[in-house]
């Protein structure tokens, strides 16, 4: 509905309620209306979940339609992502938010911060996503705030041209809202909890929800040590608990992303059930290291399983957990994409121990020949040292095609002294390309950053801290934040309009005519930042 169609049907509804309603002004009302698109998070999840099918199609169609998206972990980060995409790109089309139960567990729990274990507070997991929304919802309103206000002068001023321009623009606004790929870790339970889980977050905005397929109350981050994974049909009841979920919510589009990460996992808690050779325990069961043993060599407390009319001992270890083979990881990663996607997942994530654009396609080449059209979220981790890895691969590939690397230590190559070298260009190069070539080669539909924020938190604290408690003092923070605010073009320079002052001026206004008492007057010192 287009804004002057609102305001003639709020007109129509007014004079039809009378004189108790006759102080209500429709065009105010309608604003407040345009400003509030999103009644729900229901009604934000069905709305992303269509953009990210539709996106997922267009990736289909040409990989250089890939998606993009940075973790965030509080709403007002959130919120100056998106007001900065739109702002240097005009759009928001094909760029996400990612919520991490990493930055959950760090910054976000009661307990204070966590490790990524799934220890912190679920709950917590779905309060973020609906604070995530609330900030982007504040977005639109601060933005629409300010064409309105724009269309007031137009009007004021006669330009009947500029208050045309603005009514489209205002009909033709882009929303902050985007889709979030939430993590749900392992579950944080069994199927049911789960499910119970998966609700809320849906309830809350979530259109894409993304569990791996380690023990819940063993999990541990991707990138570290002890990792144990689950048979697939244990994964596959989370999957399938998530689906139902979604269809509950009247969301049938939500996504699933199912996350392996058997690549660096060794470790199992379970033998898997199977009834016959083959089947999809006897899968998952052929991966454990295991001895052949006879009646003689049995001992106390041992466990077995058979395998072709032999009986085998898995290596259990004394933390009662079950060993898979070394060099196993990569064929478990593909079944586990394969046997996911057949699950119903619509996503896969294969979380690796480096960047390397060839071995992730060597994994997605396996399960394409069974599912063509199987695509990747990737996890572009800070946990990664990205310069080394990708010198390192430059220095390999010189190496192999015979090229002097005589000047320079591979175990060294993150040294500042390589900066300027050609290795170092090329590797850089490598790195920015690195989205693109993935998303042409590997097969990766999305690609996000799962703690870029914790860090960029960091360094910039640092680097403040280090001015303003130094010689630098005041210039400190004036020179390299609030001036570099204003030359960028920042809108938090003027934090109080950022925060909600104006948009609050406006319904003082609507509520109480001349009577209201706005804080936007003229010794507000937010005027200073007027021609900023």
């Amino acid at each position: 509905m287009t804004y002057q169609a609102r305001i003639k049907e709020l007109n129509e509804t007014i004079a039809a309620n009378g004189a108790p309603w006759g102080a209500i002004d429709a065009e105010s009302a309608a604003r407040m209306v345009v400003q509030n698109r999103f009644r729900t998070g229901l009604d934000i999840a069905k709305y992303t979940a269509k953009i990210m099918r539709e996106d997922m199609e267009a990736y289909d169609r040409d990989p250089a339609n890939y998606t993009q998206s940075l973790g965030t972990w509080h709403g007002f980060i959130a919120q100056q992502k998106m007001i900065s995409i739109k702002k240097h790109f005009g759009s928001t089309k094909r760029r996400y938010l990612y919520l991490s139960g990493w930055m959950v567990a760090a910054l976000r729990s009661d307990f204070g911060p966590l490790p990524d274990q799934s220890m912190h507070e679920k709950t917590s997991v779905p309060s973020l996503i609906e604070e995530l929304y609330t900030f982007l919802k504040q977005a639109d309103s601060r933005e629409l705030g300010d064409m309105f206000r724009e269309l007031d002068t137009a009007r004021e001023n006669g330009d009947e041209v500029e208050a045309q321009r603005l009514q489209k623009a205002i009909d033709d606004h882009e929303t902050h809202v985007v889709p979030i790929i939430a993590d749900i870790d392992a579950g944080f339970g069994n199927a049911e909890a789960t499910y119970l889980l998966a609700k809320k977050m849906i309830e809350a905005g979530a259109c894409a929800l993304q569990i791996e397929n380690q023990v819940s109350d063993e999990k541990q981050c991707g990138h570290q040590d002890g990792k144990v994974t689950v048979p697939h049909e244990e994964f596959h009841q989370k999957i399938r608990a998530i689906r139902y979920a979604f269809l509950e919510l009247g969301i049938p589009e939500g996504i699933i992303v199912a996350r392996t990460d058997s690549l660096g996992a060794g470790l199992t808690k379970s033998i898997a059930y199977s009834q016959e050779p083959g089947d999809l325990g006897d899968k998952y069961n052929s991966f454990l290291d295991c001895a052949e043993v006879d009646s003689a060599e049995i001992t106390n407390g041992q466990v077995f399983i058979s395998r072709d009319g032999k009986l085998l001992a898995p290596k259990r270890l004394p933390s009662n957990l079950y060993q898979f083979r070394a060099g196993t990881g990569e064929d478990r990663c593909v079944l586990d994409c394969i046997t996911a996607l057949e699950a119903g997942a619509d996503l896969l994530w294969i979380e690796t121990e480096k960047p390397h654009v060839e071995q992730i396609a060597g994994m997605v080449d396996r399960v394409r020949e069974v599912i063509p059209n199987a695509k990747l979220v990737y996890n572009n981790s800070p946990s990664f040292n990205w310069t080394l890895n990708f010198r390192q691969q430059v220095y390999d590939a010189w190496a192999e095609a015979g090229k002097d690397v005589s000047a320079f230590d591979r175990d060294k190559l993150m040294s500042v002294d390589y900066d300027g070298t050609e290795l170092a260009a090329e590797a850089d190069e490598k790195i920015r390309t690195f989205q693109a070539d993935a998303a042409k080669r590997a097969g990766i539909f999305h690609h996000l950053i799962t703690l870029p924020t914790y860090h960029t938190a960091a360094l910039s604290t640092d680097n403040l801290a280090k001015e303003y408690f130094g010689e630098q003092a005041m210039l400190g923070y004036v020179k390299n934040v609030q001036r570099e605010e204003i030359r960028q073009g920042i809108a938090c320079v003027k934090h109080q309009n950022m925060a909600g002052s104006d948009i609050g001026d406006d319904h003082k206004e609507y509520f109480a005519g001349e009577a209201a008492l706005k804080a936007g007057g003229k010794d507000n010192t937010m005027n200073q930042f007027a021609a900023a």
